[in-house]
C-alpha cells in the first residue's frame, strides 16, 4: 500500500484578493476559490458580521504556502 500523502492547508500566494484565505480553502478542497468567496460574504452577511472574525482568524492562524505557490 503506497504511503498517502498528508495535505497541509496553507494561504495562497498566488490566488489571492485580500490574505489569501479563500484562495488556499480553495486550493485545499480543489474547488474555484471564486465559489468560496462568495459562500463566505454570505455566510457574512447572513451571520451579522461574524464571518469577518472567522476570515481575521484564519489570516492569523492559517500558514503562507512555504513553497510559493
Amino acid at each position: 500500500m503506497p504511503k498517502e500523502q498528508m495535505r497541509m492547508l496553507y494561504k495562497s500566494r498566488s490566488n489571492r484578493i485580500l490574505g489569501g484565505v479563500c484562495g488556499g480553502i480553495g486550493e485545499y478542497l480543489n474547488v474555484d476559490p471564486t465559489i468560496i468567496r462568495i459562500v463566505w460574504i454570505l455566510a457574512t452577511l447572513l451571520s451579522l458580521g461574524i464571518g469577518v472574525l472567522v476570515y481575521i482568524f484564519a489570516w492569523i492562524l492559517i500558514p503562507n504556502n512555504p513553497s510559493g505557490k
